[in-house]
């Protein structure tokens, strides 16, 4: 049986959310636009696309798949004419992973070609739907992005930016979107900028893009995150600034600096790899082990582990080799192999770990899978004992803002105590790093969403899930 990389590994990691990059104004914007999803593919690995435009045209290719195997052959870019593009890379966070749900979506309507790309989560999806479908509104795919398609369309103003505008006073949740039409491009982020957005120069063409690394890539000077509910529009004027929503409490995700975002990237003019250093440390000082060395689970807890092995005193190794050259797909051998995924992903390196007592520093536990994996592999190397920290708080709340993450009763922090964990993982101590240390190594100068830690979601919940647990609790009362 063929199974996905993504499938063996759905238990243990939490799955990205999107990825958009947006080039106005040079002459091979498609190129640049592939160098940024690129950049991004970690935001997303299921399908990747690129619309372009002359000025006259808008031209479109996407697929399921990586970048490079999207945009392979090359001539797939070189049809992608114009000095306009915007790109997206996908994971399926509402929508399943249909190739009609592939970003950008390119459309015709009543005010031309438009083209859209969005990461994020409508929480009132549901709604919105039915209400456009009730009105003749008829949908190819299954992804939210499609409603605000649908909404522009149905939009009384003949003014595509009242039109958006309108539009996006509906939308509740998390979105940055890029919108291209023939001679303009567009960018806005939610008023309470939960998803991260950037804007850059390239020899006078303007980028936009979810992480400055996309930025960097492509030889692009990084300027500035978006501010909370800020829209850009780029055209033969130049580019203008607006802010047409009413102003609300900024709260990005958190979880950008702890795992989402790529190391090299910078947010907020904060280094994303210094903050997870920083973590590191905390955690070393709320957290502290007797053990002889610290090894990360690799490759997206590397720096923290750094951070703890420095503040603890400890020799940082690496103690687990990640493989990088996992297929998107392979085959699943027909007998019983014991952790078959865990195996493919990670191996020991026994001459380090035999008769040491060991801190294993990782970013996040979701379902427990991978910890209960990486304990007992760490074990059959030879490990003494085994301390398991994590450089986040425990995630207890699913994520509705464009993030994939299981529910509640599938979340292992919110199923057991810490004790039960401990017992469960096999570790001989676990710590995780607290909410208000934390907070302490963030910016300042922001706040965020915690709704992963502390379930308080800051733009509510869907209306479909608030409906579903008050059923529940109404019939437990019963």
């Amino acid at each position: 049986m063929q199974l996905s990389y993504q499938e063996i590994l759905r238990p243990e990691i939490p799955r990205e959310e999107c990825g958009i990059v947006g080039v106005y104004g040079h002459p091979e914007a498609a190129k640049m636009a592939y160098l940024g999803l690129y950049a991004l593919q970690h935001r997303g690995q299921e399908s990747a696309g690129i619309v372009a435009s002359d000025g006259e045209k808008l031209r479109i290719y996407k697929n399921k798949g990586l970048v490079s195997e999207v945009f392979s052959p090359r001539e797939r870019l070189d049809e992608l004419k114009g000095s306009m593009a915007i790109g997206h890379v996908r994971y399926s966070t509402t929508g399943s992973n249909r190739i009609a749900n592939a970003q950008p979506l390119l459309v015709n309507y009543r005010g031309g070609s438009l083209a859209i790309a969005h990461n994020g989560n409508l929480i009132n999806a549901a709604e919105l739907r039915s209400e456009l479908e009730g009105r003749g509104a008829i949908f190819q795919g299954t992804a939210d992005s499609e409603i605000i398609v649908h909404q522009i369309a149905q939009a009384a103003s003949d003014d595509f930016l009242e039109g958006l505008t309108t539009s996006l006073y509906r939308m509740r949740g998390a979105w940055t979107l890029l919108f291209l039409r023939e001679k303009q491009m567009d960018a806005v982020k939610d008023p309470r900028g939960i998803r991260p957005l950037c804007i850059g120069t390239l020899d006078g063409a303007t980028v936009v893009a979810s992480e400055s690394c996309a930025l960097d890539i492509m030889g692009a000077q990084h300027l500035r995150e978006l501010k909370p509910g800020e829209m850009i529009i780029v055209g033969d004027g130049g580019v203008r600034h607006e802010f047409p929503f009413p102003p609300v409490e900024e709260r990005f995700c958190v979880f950008e600096y702890i795992y989402y975002s790529r190391p090299d990237s910078v947010m907020h003019g904060k280094s994303v790899y210094q903050i997870r250093l920083a973590l590191g440390e905390r955690l070393a000082q709320e957290q502290p082990a007797p053990a002889d060395l610290v090894i990360p689970t690799p490759d997206s807890s590397n720096a923290a582990a750094i951070g703890y092995a420095k503040a603890a005193g400890l020799p940082f190794h690496l103690g687990l080799i990640r493989s990088h050259y996992i297929g998107r797909t392979f085959i699943e051998p027909d007998q019983g192999i014991r952790n078959f995924g865990a195996k493919l992903k990670y191996s020991p390196v026994a001459s380090l770990l035999e008769g040491k007592s060991v801190v294993v520093v990782d970013d996040s536990i979701v379902r427990g899978t991978t910890s209960v994996k990486i304990v007992e592999m760490l074990r059959r190397a030879g490990a003494r004992q085994v301390h398991l920290r994590i450089s986040a708080p425990p995630w207890k709340h699913p994520c509705f803002y464009g993030i994939d993450t299981p529910t509640e009763q599938e979340l292992i922090a919110n199923q057991l105590t810490h004790d039960e964990m401990t017992k469960h993982f096999g570790c001989d101590t676990l710590g995780f790093l607290s909410l208000e240390g934390l907070m302490q190594v963030v910016p300042r100068t922001q706040t965020f969403c915690t709704a992963c830690f502390n379930g308080d979601y800051p733009a509510g919940k869907p209306v479909h899930f608030t409906k579903n647990i008050m059923e529940q609790t109404a019939a437990a009362k019963r």
